[in-house]
């Protein structure tokens, strides 16, 4: 009888894949209050308009840099590119498209035409936008 209940036994223990207890040791866990949930809120608003006096500053510096202006003494904001500045037309389309860097903006050929001194210049750049 020892003998049968010995290998009864030992049948099922070859029967069942062998189980090890394996107890992982248990590290205490930091207490974290528990914080309230937090709702993210995004505002978006637009840039602050230009001021003329800005705008006005930025094309007068524009034009203080650029060499084939006859004299830098006669920048001023109602100076007329040709008759004041002493330039071309090659040498206007060449400021037209400097104010079109200096203010992040594609003025068309047709408005381009019109610019011919500071004032307009400037009234232009007001009357855009997505000037910036």
């Amino acid at each position: 009888m020892f003998r049968t209940a010995l290998l009864r036994s030992a049948a099922r223990a070859a029967s069942r894949p062998a189980v090890r207890s394996f107890v992982a040791p248990r590290h205490a866990a930091p207490v974290l209050p528990k914080l309230p949930k937090l709702l993210g809120i995004r505002m978006y608003s637009a840039a602050g308009g230009l001021k003329k006096e800005e705008v006005e500053g930025r094309i007068m510096s524009l034009l203080q840099g650029f060499d084939k202006v006859n004299d830098v003494a006669n920048i001023k904001p109602t100076a007329h590119f040709a008759n004041d500045l002493g330039l071309d037309s090659l040498d206007t389309v060449e400021v037209v498209m400097a104010i079109e860097e200096e203010f992040s903006i594609e003025i068309p050929d047709k408005d381009a035409d019109s610019i011919h001194s500071v004032e307009k210049a400037v009234e232009y750049i007001l009357s855009q936008p997505d000037a910036h």
